[in-house]
């Protein structure tokens, strides 16, 4: 054997001492590993896919001979298939689709949603809607999007109770009666007081008090509301009343000759009552309780 050089003795002596150092521990982290899945008790550990990545990283160079001395939490045969598809995925590449990409979840929410409190805009004025918050969007676009959501064009386009009280608040006024049991030399009478009442203000006006709630009597309160100067119904464009037969024919001829829809509140069984008219029903309710 030939004779060493002191430096390279020293060099081999080094060379030794961090072999022997690593391999010790090596030791040491595959025994940590082992106990570790001891603690598991046959329960296999989930691994996030950023986990899978650095181990397939780490494991693929050293093989599978050396794999099986020191990979303990999954088989050498794992890490090398894990391995292969983080190649495979590399040279993927994803088609891309033809044509202009889709809208948006949350602009065709808002397209729904402005279509169904607004029953009367169409394509064109949902469109203009959408350009004033900044969202370019194609009137076909809007026109699919309510066709895949069953919503019909606006013509036909059927609106809520609530959608129309909304559609239409500042220009909506509420009618109805109260009624006062006064004590007369006859006794005991009812009397009837319709009274108007301003949605958007809560004003209100009380047309007259009377025993006798007759045809003349709701004429002649038609024209007190529909004054050209002093009736309560000026600017008015809707007056909302229930389907009780002391709203005459007469009294509603005479509102809509002024430019007034009269609008008959749905049925029972479609809306509550509180929904149909409610700001004159807690209004009656205020006055019979006070």
């Amino acid at each position: 054997m030939a004779d060493l050089s002191p430096l390279r003795l020293l060099l081999v002596t080094l060379a030794g001492w961090v072999n022997r150092h690593q391999q010790q521990v090596i030791e040491y982290l595959v025994e940590e590993n082992r106990v570790l899945r001891a603690q598991l008790k046959g329960r296999r550990g989930r691994l996030t896919d950023d986990q899978r990545r650095r181990l397939a990283a780490k494991g693929q160079p050293l093989g599978r001979r050396i794999l099986r001395q020191v990979a303990t939490i999954v088989t050498p045969d794992t890490i090398l298939r894990w391995h292969q598809r983080l190649i495979a995925r590399k040279w993927t590449f994803a088609p891309k689709r033809p044509g202009r990409p889709g809208t948006m979840k949350e602009i065709a929410s808002l397209i729904v949603r402005m279509a169904t409190d607004n029953p009367a805009w169409g394509y064109s004025r949902i469109q203009g809607a959408l350009k004033n918050l900044d969202h370019r969007v194609a009137r076909s676009t809007v026109a699919k999007v309510l066709k895949h959501n069953g919503i019909p064009p606006a013509p036909g386009r059927p609106s809520s109770w609530r959608t129309f009280l909304r559609a239409h608040w500042g220009e909506i006024a509420g009618a109805d009666f109260f009624t006062t049991e006064v004590w007369t030399p006859r006794g005991l009478v009812t009397y009837y007081t319709p009274f108007v009442i301003d949605l958007r203000s809560r004003r209100v006006h009380m047309v007259g008090s009377t025993p006798n709630l007759d045809a003349a009597f709701m004429v002649q309160a038609a024209r007190c509301l529909t004054d050209a100067v002093e009736g309560f119904l000026a600017g008015h464009r809707v007056l909302i009343c229930d389907r009780d037969g002391k709203w005459t024919e007469g009294f509603r001829d005479i509102v809509e000759g002024s430019g007034v829809r009269v609008v008959l509140t749905p049925s029972r069984r479609r809306t509550p009552t509180p929904t149909r008219n409610g700001s004159c029903a807690r209004f009656a309710r205020s006055v019979s309780t006070a």
